[in-house]
This record gives structure tokens, C-alpha cells and sequence, in this order.
């Protein structure tokens, strides 16, 4: 499957990999883009194109989205891996600024209170535009390189407080009471569960100072239900937390709702950005594509998700096998010294040609540079940013760039044909 714009720029319908071989060879057209391999027309032509119809599966860690034609055959799959590493790099990064604020500018006042994204009213935070943004990138891809005429997207809409506690859509001043709200009445009947005795040593202790204990601590996603609750002296409660007694009990995990409590302002945001593009746009939900999908006898992956999404539980037909992996990146590191006294300066532009995640070919196969060593060496990774162990370690001599680094990394993989 090979996509194809005109002169001016505007997608046609993809063509066979032996019509765009031919076009190629006679200079009717260039190669544009590699992956997804794309062609431009340097003629003129008429733009007839199909109804193509987007599957967007909205995520809060991984997006897919699926293109459609008339005839149920899916021409374009992808899956897109969204950063959640924002909060942990601006952390590192405000302690790599605070450390050099105190060794080179001591003599200014600190400043908190007059930065614009500080004092801005409705303003999200940048995990959360860096998510609508990576939605709205995606589907501008692929607008791109195919004629989209419609775009159905899986959106999750509910509220994980009223799923806790259905009171507060009669009353809206229960908001105010989260879901943790009267956790002492929670610790007052675990108490009297266990009959005010320590469930270790039953009593031996002697010890009447009594404490709630979490079986699988707050600090490890314990919930704060009564299931996870025990009843423990202080001289039991001490020793498991010192690590001298362990208890042989089944504890419970915190369900964590965060990635839906940001799909609600995703699907919201995404849902405006889309409607200004001036296209026909269609919302489906989650429960739907289940079905769809569980009709079709496919897997549970996101890209088939969008196939089911797209398709509206049609049968379908595969017209490619060639899915496309993308991950968003960082712009780079915040450490720019090294050294007690920072007197070793890290370089941040490239080295001997190379750049941190850009793609290269090295011995026949495809990688992308996970670290770098002014001495000439790399270390390479896939994907997915597992490090890729090579002996002895690869030299840029024997590299070959493929493709510099952008905002996000993209690897073509060929799934296999098993729907």
C-alpha cells in the first residue's frame, strides 16, 4: 500500500506498490516520506476520490486510529504511544534549575508568582495539552496522506466520583466529599470488626494502644477500603513496619482512576479541535467497540479497536499489513554539566552527525540512539526504548541515519495475517 498527493499537495487514494514502482521510474512522481512510504504527483490530475471513514480509539497512554474505505477495507492502521513522563521531567528539571539558581545567581530575590502559566485562569497542565495535542497531530497525519470524510471517535465519558458515589448527581455539594470522605468511620468499623483485639498476637503483647493498619501500604497503592484494613497493637504495627514480622494476609489495590478523570477533559478538548477542522465527526463509546470487536473475533489491541471503530461492526478485509508504531519523545535532557563542580559540559547537539533518538541503520537492521559517547560510541534501542545489547558497542562509523529526530519516533512493523 502506497499513499499519494497530487502536485498541489492534497491526498488521492493510495495505489499498489507496482503502480507507484512504475510512476517512479517514468519521473512522474518523487518519494516524499519513507514511512508510511508516500508519493507526489508531479503532474497534473483529477482528484476522485473514495469516502474514507477515521476509527480514532482515544486513550490516555496509547492512541489507534484505523482508516476505512467504501468497500470495508482497511488501508491505514497505527497505534501511538502518548508521554506520561512530563510531571517527573519538570520535576528533574526544576531541581537541575534550582541547583544552578543557587551556585550562579545568588544575589536575586526569588520569583514564583509572576510566570503566566502560574496566574492563568482554566489553564491545563502540560501532561494534559501534550495529550490533546499528540490526538490532534495524529489525525492531521493522516489527513495528510489519505482523503478522510469522516472521522468516528471512542470517547469515555463518566465520572469516576459518581461511579464511587451515585448522591452527587441529586446532590452537587457532595463534590466537596471525596472519594475518601469519613475514612474515620471506616477505621471506627474495623475496629469494632475485629473486636479491638490485634489480629497477630491476639492480645499477647499486652500492648491496649490499638492502630489501623493498610495490608498493602498507601505508599504501594493500598486502598483505603475495609478489605485492606486490619486491626494491629502498636508493638505488631511497629515490627511490620520495621520489616521484623510479615503478615499472611491478602490486602487490596487502589483502583486508579487518573487516566479516566483525564479522559473526560480529553475527549472534551479533542472533540472542539476536531469540529474546527470542518469535517463530519460521529462519537462512539467504549461498550460499542467491545462489542463490535467481540463480534468480529478480533484481538484486543488498540489499532483493532479502531478497526472495529471505523468499521461499525462490518466485516472487513485487510488491504495492508503494515502497522505503524509511534511514540512520542522528549525534546532532550536538562542536565547540561557533570562533575562535582559542573566543569564537564554534556553536549546536546550532535556528535560526529548523530543526535539523541535519531533513526539508524546499523548491520542491516533498524534502531534508534538511546544514548551517546563523545568517544565515538552509541547505545541503540527499539521502539519501545528497551536498550538493545550489542557486542562489541556500535561506532558512528558504522552507522547509517535514516531519519532525524522529531517530536515522536515512528517503526513500521508487519503484523501478521491472522484476522
Amino acid at each position: 500500500m502506497v499513499y499519494v498527493i497530487n502536485k498541489n499537495g492534497n491526498p488521492l487514494m493510495p495505489c499498489s506498490q507496482t503502480k507507484a514502482r512504475k510512476l517512479l521510474k517514468q519521473n512522474k512522481a518523487k518519494c516524499i516520506k519513507k514511512i508510511p512510504f508516500t508519493i507526489k504527483l508531479l503532474w497534473d490530475c483529477e482528484e476522485n476520490t473514495q469516502n474514507l471513514i477515521l476509527g480514532v480509539d482515544t486513550g490516555s497512554t496509547k492512541i489507534g486510529t484505523a482508516v476505512i474505505n467504501q468497500k470495508n477495507e482497511v488501508i491505514y492502521i497505527s497505534e501511538v504511544e502518548i508521554r506520561n513522563d512530563i510531571t517527573e521531567k519538570m520535576k528533574q528539571r526544576s531541581k537541575y534549575r534550582r541547583n544552578r539558581r543557587n551556585r550562579k545567581t545568588r544575589y536575586r530575590k526569588a520569583r514564583w508568582l509572576n510566570r503566566k502559566n502560574s496566574i492563568k485562569t482554566d489553564r491545563f497542565s502540560p501532561t494534559m495539552i501534550s495529550k490533546f495535542n499528540s490526538h490532534i497531530k495524529e489525525i492531521q497525519f493522516i489527513q495528510k496522506i489519505l482523503p478522510i470524510n469522516k472521522i468516528i471517535i471512542e470517547t469515555g465519558t463518566f465520572d469516576p466520583h459518581a461511579l464511587k458515589n451515585p448522591e452527587v448527581l441529586k446532590n452537587k455539594d457532595l463534590y466537596q466529599r471525596g472519594i475518601n470522605y469519613g475514612f474515620a468511620n471506616t477505621k471506627s468499623y474495623v475496629l469494632t470488626r475485629d473486636n479491638y483485639i490485634c489480629q497477630h498476637c491476639k492480645g499477647k503483647s499486652k500492648d491496649k494502644h490499638l492502630n489501623v493498619h493498610h495490608i498493602i501500604f498507601k505508599s504501594k497503592g493500598g486502598s483505603d477500603d475495609e478489605k485492606n484494613l486490619i486491626t494491629l497493637c502498636k508493638t505488631c504495627h511497629d515490627k511490620v513496619h520495621n520489616g521484623t514480622i510479615e503478615l499472611k494476609k491478602n490486602g487490596k489495590i487502589k483502583g486508579q482512576l487518573n487516566h479516566a478523570t483525564q479522559m473526560n477533559s480529553i475527549r472534551i478538548q479533542v472533540m472542539k479541535k476536531i469540529l474546527n477542522l470542518k469535517i463530519k465527526v460521529q462519537e462512539t463509546f467504549g461498550y460499542i467497540t467491545k462489542e463490535y470487536r467481540q463480534l468480529l473475533n478480533l484481538p484486543k489491541e488498540h489499532y483493532i479497536d479502531a478497526v472495529c471503530i471505523a468499521s461499525q461492526g462490518n466485516n472487513i478485509t485487510f488491504k495492508t499489513n503494515n502497522l505503524l508504531l509511534k511514540k512520542c519523545i522528549s525534546d532532550g535532557d536538562y542536565q547540561q554539566t557533570k562533575g562535582i563542580r559542573s566543569e564537564q559540559k554534556i553536549p546536546t547537539g550532535k556528535i560526529q552527525g548523530f543526535r539523541k533518538f535519531d533513526k539508524i541503520l546499523y548491520l542491516t537492521k533498524k534502531y534508534f540512539i538511546k544514548g551517546r559517547m563523545s568517544t565515538g560510541y552509541a547505545i541503540l534501542m527499539n521502539i519501545n526504548g528497551e536498550k538493545i545489547d550489542l557486542k562489541p558497542i556500535p561506532k558512528f562509523n558504522k552507522m547509517e541515519r535514516i531519519n532525524a529526530r522529531k517530536s515522536w519516533i515512528i517503526h513500521q512493523k508487519t503484523i501478521p495475517n491472522i484476522y
